[in-house]
C-alpha cells in the first residue's frame, strides 16, 4: 500500500508531530515520511479531503454483530463495513450470537469471517458455557484461538464462587475477565431507572443499587484473588467511587461507559421510546456528572458505542416488551466531540487498546499506519437513510453533531466513505 495523505492535521498526543498538519508519505504499510510538502513522483495514489484531521486508529471494546445467529440483525462482514465507515480500525466483538462463542472453534470461526478486513476484529469468548452462568467455558482454549476476553454478554455472573475461580484460572495464562454489573434479584424485571420519571410513567424500575452492589462484590473477589477484571458499562456514580477506590489500592481492575450513559437521562423515556430502551438504563444527570469527572480523571477506562443491532420486531413493540439495546457505532465520534474537546475525543477514542491486547501506533516516521481520518467541523445529522447498520435502532437517531468521519487506512487497505 503506498499512498501520500496531503495536508492532514495531526491529533496524536504521543507523536512529535501532534497538532501540526503535514503531508504523509506511506509506503508498504509504513509512514516512511511526514513533511510539510511532499511530492509525488511516483504518483500514489493521493488522499485529498476537506479540513482533513487524522489521529491513530479508534477501538471500541464492546460490539455486537450477530452472526452467528443473527444475522438478520447484523453480519460480521457488514458489521465490519459500519466500523470502517464509523472510523473504528478496531473493534472487540463481544459473544452475543447464537450459539454462544464459547469455545476454539467458534472463535476460529469468528476469525476467519473478519480475515483480510481494513478493520481488526478482537473475539471476545463467553465467561461460562453458552453463557448459562453455571460452569466455566473453555477459556484456555479460546485464549489460544485468539480470544481477547470472556465475557457473557449483558448476564452477570450471579454466583460469586464462579467468578473467584475464573479470577483464579484466568489469572495462570493473563486472561481479562469480564463482569455485568447487575444484581438480578434488586433488578428484578426492571425496565429502566428507578427514579421519580419510572414512578410517573408507571414502568417498573431497576435501582442503581442493582449495579452498585454487583461492582463491591465483584471488587471485593478481585482483591481476594488477584487478577484481571474489566466491569463494562457502568451507569451510575456510586459504581465511580467504588472503582476510583479500588484503583487507590492498585488492583487490576478497568471498567467501561456507554456513550449512551453520558448523553441522555432518564427524562428522554417521557415517550415510551423503545429506542431508548438500554441496559444498563439511562439514569440522572448526576450520575451522568460522575461518569463525566471520571472519565476525566481517570477512573473509567474507555468508553465504548456497546453497538447492539436489534431487528425491529423486536422494538417497535410495547415498551416492557421491547429488547434492550441500540446502535451506536455510526454516532460514536459525534456524540463524543458534542460533549468534549476533540483532543479529549480522540483520547477517549483510542483508549482500552492495551486492555485487549492490542497495540498502540503513534503516527511517527517508521511506524505501520493505522488511522482514522475525520473532520472535525463538519455538522452531521445521523438519519435512518444514512445508517449502514442492518438494523436502524439508533438511540441517537435524528441527533445533530459536530464532527464527520472520513473513513480509515489499516491492514494495508483504504476504506473511505
Amino acid at each position: 500500500m503506498n499512498i501520500l495523505i496531503k495536508s492532514a492535521t495531526i491529533i496524536d498526543s504521543k507523536s512529535e508531530f501532534h497538532n501540526t498538519t503535514h503531508d504523509l508519505l506511506i509506503e508498504k504499510g509504513v509512514i516512511s515520511r511526514i513533511e510539510k510538502n511532499i511530492k509525488n513522483p511516483k504518483n500514489y495514489r493521493e488522499i485529498v479531503l476537506e479540513n482533513l484531521h487524522i489521529s491513530q486508529g479508534w477501538f471500541d471494546s464492546s460490539v455486537c454483530f450477530g452472526e452467528p445467529g443473527f444475522e438478520e440483525r447484523e453480519t460480521i462482514v457488514n458489521g465490519l463495513k459500519t466500523a470502517a465507515a464509523s472510523g473504528f480500525t478496531a473493534v472487540a466483538m463481544t459473544p452475543n450470537t447464537n450459539p454462544v462463542l464459547d469455545s476454539n472453534s467458534d472463535i476460529s470461526f469468528v476469525n476467519s469471517r473478519s480475515a483480510n478486513n481494513a478493520v481488526t476484529l478482537l473475539p471476545i469468548g463467553a465467561l461460562t458455557a453458552a453463557s448459562k452462568g453455571q460452569d466455566l467455558a473453555e477459556l484456555f482454549d479460546m485464549k489460544n484461538a485468539g480470544a481477547v476476553a470472556f465475557y457473557d454478554y449483558k448476564k452477570p455472573v450471579s454466583n460469586p464462587n464462579l467468578l473467584k475461580i475464573a479470577l483464579l484460572y484466568a489469572s495462570n495464562f493473563d486472561g481479562l475477565v469480564c463482569s455485568f454489573p447487575q444484581e438480578t434479584k434488586i433488578s428484578g424485571g426492571g425496565v429502566m431507572n428507578e427514579n421519580i420519571t419510572s414512578t410517573t410513567l408507571g414502568l417498573k424500575g431497576n435501582p442503581a443499587l442493582a449495579e452498585e452492589l454487583h461492582v463491591a462484590r465483584d471488587l471485593f473477589l478481585l482483591e481476594y484473588t488477584g487478577g484481571k477484571l474489566h466491569i463494562p458499562t457502568i451507569s451510575t456514580a456510586t459504581s465511580v467511587r467504588l472503582i476510583r477506590e479500588a484503583k487507590r489500592k492498585r488492583l487490576d481492575v478497568t471498567c467501561s461507559v456507554a456513550i449512551h450513559n453520558l448523553y441522555f437521562t432518564d427524562n428522554a423515556l417521557t415517550d415510551f421510546d423503545t429506542r431508548f430502551k438500554v441496559n444498563p438504563p439511562l439514569r440522572t444527570q448526576a450520575d451522568i456528572d460522575a461518569l463525566i469527572e471520571g472519565l476525566k480523571d481517570g477512573t473509567i477506562d474507555m468508553v465504548t458505542s456497546d453497538h447492539n443491532p436489534i431487528d425491529i420486531e423486536q422494538k417497535k413493540v410495547e415498551f416492557d416488551h421491547a429488547a434492550y439495546g441500540t446502535i451506536g457505532l455510526e454516532s460514536a465520534f459525534g456524540a463524543l466531540q458534542n460533549l468534549f474537546t476533540i483532543k479529549k475525543t480522540i483520547d477517549i477514542l483510542t483508549k482500552g487498546k492495551n486492555r485487549f491486547g492490542l497495540e498502540s501506533t503513534s503516527i511517527n516516521i517508521g511506524n505501520k499506519v493505522d488511522l482514522s481520518l475525520f473532520n472535525p467541523n463538519e455538522p452531521y445529522t445521523l438519519t435512518t437513510a444514512e445508517i449502514i447498520s442492518k438494523s436502524k435502532n439508533a438511540i441517537f437517531e435524528n441527533e445533530t453533531f459536530k464532527g464527520k468521519v472520513y473513513g480509515i487506512i489499516s491492514n494495508g487497505k483504504v476504506s473511505l466513505n
